[in-house]
């Protein structure tokens, strides 16, 4: 018997296979439509991932390699007009890639048809299937930004902004409420500009100018204004480069301190300085001419800004406190500490606060400090003076000579610290007392001040026991007690380093990757490791602020070693720098780090809260991580200006967007 044109070949009537075939396919539309729903609901899904085959209508996700990632991967539309994000239109990359003959229905492989009960049981089974088999970052539904609504306005900063914390507190006694206090939760939202904020002055005239409408305050030109700290002038805030203690001129301060003690030898012997209650940081500014790098702090306190002064005068400066903590620095790392009338009180309660000074200067380094007990004679100056000389003699610190400096008539008392322990076994007294072997010296994060003297290395192949090579030569060296750290570092690891970013910084960041440095000045490596970023861009303008996360090895030692410096950090909290105080973030490999530990868009909020408008974030990642950090930065009406699957490299350029919304952040709002 001749079959018909459109009979079954099994036999079965047409008809009824067709009616079966037009349920089955009205049951997959319906399916499809609401995993494109549920799909949109679970949050942007992430590209630099390939489809392999559909298993009963749900896609079986895989990992791409760096040579997988699509070169429109980022190129994330965030109109209005257009599909959400995360729907399955805007899913580049993968929309393309699903092979036709992977494409099969549930009817192919089972023809018995299933009961509408079962179906949606099925569909919301492979709704939760999906949800855990498409990988979307912890915490992070959407990204959606608002402007952060708090007391400080543009100029907030999280841990040092915690009102609700700091009134929380018992005491303030030891200057508690100027320590960190991060909220349980990182911010989300975005720090507002100043009104008519304008592209910061370009580096050397930014040392002497800077625009008013960036840092408009004036409480500091009213309060110093005298002493030459800072002026009004037109629509700039200039700087003559004065200071409490240095009225004529800083430059000529600090070769005063030199001709009182050659032996500072200025860019030579001493190369990193430590300069406690800074003001707007022009010593540190100045000490660039002399080719030395200066590590400034001061409180974010009533001396309105002035950290905020120094950094958008390009000069390197933190937000911190002489208070209970340690500060976030190794020991043994600075060669000079300096105080110029820095308003701490180093003689009080058995001189906790100078103990900490004794902590971070290497051995051998010296502790300048220009204030009135040095050269005034009045009662109280007095009585300090001889409590310091009693307090710098128990400490082995020998006083190397007092300096009158005859044209700003002040005076500097430079005390160096004991390179050998023979003067702590020699005291009368052992007070204040020599710390115990258990006590780390380098733990500093959020690490209690300890009363009592850590003693010098005797080893003379470990750390502290000799003075590093002159500069520049530290710079390429490795140190000569690597061999035996405790990182399990080697001087291959390090020279392997320094030759890796050498090599990046030439051939890829310097030409290839849209930046002009030539507007660069101040730049922060997220992730340091031994500072072979910052190392390599030694010929440039510029300072690097080298960050060693908690979480890592503890490398920073070998990077004040090394002539550079930086600090300890954890990254799942605020950074203690005010906002728009950076040209550049380089992020190698912290990011897919990050992930695993934090809110990720607290991370980029942060990231966007520390950039300069027109700064630029470097990332250096996985293709996943590149992907996803493109597409929170196109979120944020970046411009991306490099993107290289390949190298896992993508640069984004931070606008001056601002979203519309706003949030409160309670804790932050008087």
């Amino acid at each position: 018997m001749t079959q018909g044109r459109h009979a079954r070949i099994d036999g079965h009537n047409s008809s009824n296979y067709c009616l079966i075939i037009c349920i089955v396919g009205f049951i997959s539309t319906c399916f499809i439509g609401s995993w494109m729903t549920m799909s949109s609901s679970v949050g942007p899904i992430r590209t630099g991932i390939s489809v392999e085959k559909f298993i009963g209508g749900m896609p079986k996700i895989v990992k791409a390699s760096n040579a997988n990632l699509p070169e429109d991967a980022l190129e994330v539309n965030t109109s209005r007009e257009n599909v959400q994000e995360g729907s399955v239109s805007s899913m580049h990359g993968i929309k393309n890639a699903i092979p036709k003959q992977s494409q099969s229905s549930d009817s192919d492989e089972n023809p018995k048809a299933e009961s509408k009960e079962e179906k949606l049981v099925k569909a919301e089974s492979d709704k939760e299937k999906l949800s855990q088999g498409i990988s979307v970052w912890k915490h992070q539904k959407d990204y959606s930004w608002k402007v952060c609504n708090v007391t400080a306005g543009p100029d907030y900063i999280p841990c040092l902004d915690n009102i609700q914390a700091i009134k929380m507190l018992r005491t303030t006694r030891h200057y508690e409420h100027r320590e960190r206090h991060c909220p349980d939760e990182a911010p989300t939202c975005l720090v507002p500009l100043p009104k008519g904020y304008k592209t910061p002055v370009k580096w050397p005239k930014s040392r002497d100018m800077i625009w008013f409408v960036n840092v408009p305050h004036t409480r500091l030109v009213d309060y110093k204004g005298k002493q030459n700290w800072v002026k009004v002038y037109d629509r700039y805030l200039t700087f003559p480069g004065g200071g409490t203690q240095f009225k004529y001129g800083a430059l000529h301060y600090v070769d005063y301190i030199q001709q009182t003690v050659p032996g500072i030898a200025w860019g030579k012997q001493s190369r990193v300085v430590l300069d406690v209650g800074c003001g707007v940081a022009s010593f540190g500014g100045y000490l660039f001419d002399r080719d030395v790098l200066t590590m400034s702090l001061a409180p974010k306190d009533e001396h309105e800004a002035q950290v905020q002064f120094a950094l958008e005068r390009g000069i390197p400066a933190v937000s911190a406190v002489m208070g209970t903590k340690r500060l976030p620095f190794p020991s043994k790392v600075f060669d000079i500490v300096h105080c110029a009338r820095c308003r701490v009180p180093w003689h009080i309660e058995g001189g906790k606060l100078l103990l900490e000074l004794d902590r971070v200067l290497r051995p051998g380094g010296y502790f300048v400090w220009s204030a009135t007990p040095v050269y005034r004679k009045g009662t109280e100056d007095t009585s300090i003076w001889k409590e310091m000389s009693k307090l710098t003699k128990s400490l082995c610190w020998e006083l190397v000579k007092v300096g009158k400096d005859g044209v700003n008539r002040k005076s500097a008392a430079i005390f160096r610290k004991t390179m050998s322990n023979d003067c702590y076994e020699g005291r009368q007294q052992n007070n204040p007392p020599l710390c115990e072997e258990s006590d780390d010296p380098d733990k500093a994060w959020y690490t209690p001040l300890q009363q009592c003297i850590h003693k010098v290395s005797k080893d003379p192949s470990k750390r502290g026991s000799q003075w590093p090579a002159p500069w520049p030569i530290r710079l390429e060296e490795p140190p000569y007690w690597l061999k035996a750290s405790p990182t399990g570092a080697s001087p291959k690891d390090f020279t392997d380093d320094y030759n890796h970013w050498k090599h990046v910084i030439a051939n890829s960041y310097v030409n290839g990757i849209g930046i002009d440095w030539s507007l660069v000045r101040n730049v922060m490596d997220m992730r340091a490791s031994y500072g072979g970023f910052a190392a390599a861009l030694k010929d440039l303008k510029l300072w690097v602020m080298n960050v060693v996360p908690v979480n890592s090895s503890d490398t920073l030692p070998i990077i004040y070693e090394r002539g550079l410096f930086g600090i300890y950090h954890d990254w799942c909290e605020s950074f203690s720098t005010y906002p728009r105080s950076y040209d550049i973030l380089h992020a190698d490999h912290i990011f897919s780090d990050l992930n695993r530990r934090c809110n990720i868009v607290s991370v980029m909020a942060e990231v966007d809260r520390i950039l300069r408008p027109g700064g630029r974030l470097i990332v250096r990642d996985d293709a996943e991580t590149i992907s996803e950090v493109g597409r929170m930065a196109k979120s944020l009406h970046w411009k991306i200006t490099h993107n290289d699957g390949n190298e896992g490299l993508v640069c984004i350029m931070k606008t001056m967007w601002r979203p519309l919304e706003v949030e409160i952040v309670v804790g932050a709002v008087a």
